[in-house]
């Protein structure tokens, strides 16, 4: 049989060009986007105000679909497992990292498994009292909790959520002792902090209408700079220094998914944040824009992983 080496060739090198030509082409159909959480939470309304810039962007159909449970870990894993051709792709918070730890099986790695493609948003948490807990300050919440070992407790919205983890770190960077009660949400931890069930919180932006209310006290906000909203209000790290605790969600697509494909999803999610009218949606939801290169969120994946990793261990939080 003889062989015909430019035939060869040439199907060698059309197979080789074959990802390219899809990547340039891509998307030519809908693309679905897992958020692994509810509709009707933070992380779903970043996924609703980046779904129309992407769409717009490419030309095509975004799809959200939420697949909440375990912890964000089943729809991260949906994600985990699809084909990496662009066509699924995943929007999630900084669990994403916590899980890694939090889980002993959590089914998928957060480093191996996923293309970064930007990160989206950032936001601070609030440090926010019951008017009943005689701490004012920081200073005086680390004194009252070294004071009386395990009697302050803090509400969060779930085990290993980043109200949980910002309130363990709070207390391992501290030297002391708190004892934390998860409630199923946002909403049932501040009804529990604002009716004093639970005096203490490291809360999201849903605490604020209280605080505006006179029904809660904010003491300090987690991020590393002041809130503009809150310019009088401390950081916890102006007491405690090198204390961060903040919030993030972004975008990812399964691993080996084409550079091509993450580059171009970057950019149009990098240019359509750049518009004022997004910038503003933004502005009112208490978020910081946070689009940015693929690298840079690797980068802090990488970091996250092992900071809470590190917590987790230290605080002794017991693995689901």
């Amino acid at each position: 049989m003889q062989i015909r080496w430019p035939l060869v060739l040439a199907c060698s090198q059309l197979g080789l060009l074959a990802p390219v030509i899809e990547a340039a082409e891509y998307p030519t159909r809908a693309v679905r986007i897992v958020v692994p959480f509810s509709a009707g939470g933070g992380l779903d309304t970043t996924a609703r105000l980046t779904s129309p810039i992407l769409s717009a962007g490419l030309g095509q159909t975004m799809i959200v679909d939420n697949r909440p449970g375990a912890g964000g870990t089943i729809g991260t894993v949906v994600v985990a497992k699809a084909p990496p051709d662009g066509y699924t792709l995943l929007i999630v918070s900084n669990s994403f990292t916590i899980n890694a730890s939090l889980y002993r099986k959590p089914g998928y790695d957060p480093i191996k498994d996923f293309e970064p493609v930007t990160a989206l948003a950032s936001y601070m948490l609030y440090v926010v009292r019951h008017p009943v807990l005689p701490a004012r300050s920081i200073k005086e919440l680390i004194a009252l909790a070294k004071s009386h070992p395990g009697a302050v407790n803090f509400a969060s919205a779930g085990h290993g959520t980043t109200t949980h983890m910002a309130g363990e770190l709070f207390a391992d960077m501290a030297g002391v002792k708190m004892t934390h009660v998860p409630y199923k949400g946002s909403a049932p931890s501040l009804t529990a902090v604002v009716g004093g069930e639970v005096t203490l919180s490291f809360a999201s932006t849903a605490a604020l209408p209280y605080v505006s209310a006179g029904r809660l006290a904010l003491l300090a906000v987690t991020g590393s700079k002041r809130s503009p909203r809150f310019p009088k209000v401390p950081t916890v790290a102006e007491t405690l220094p090198g204390y961060e605790a903040t919030g993030w969600h972004a975008l990812f697509a399964p691993a080996g998914t084409p550079a091509a494909i993450v580059t171009r999803l970057n950019e149009t999610v990098v240019k359509g944040f750049k518009q004022p009218e997004v910038m503003a949606l933004f502005e009112k939801r208490e978020l910081d824009q946070a689009a940015g290169p693929p690298e840079a969120l690797a980068a802090l994946v990488r970091s996250d992983v092992a900071r809470w990793a590190k917590v987790i261990k230290s605080a002794a939080i017991e693995q689901q």
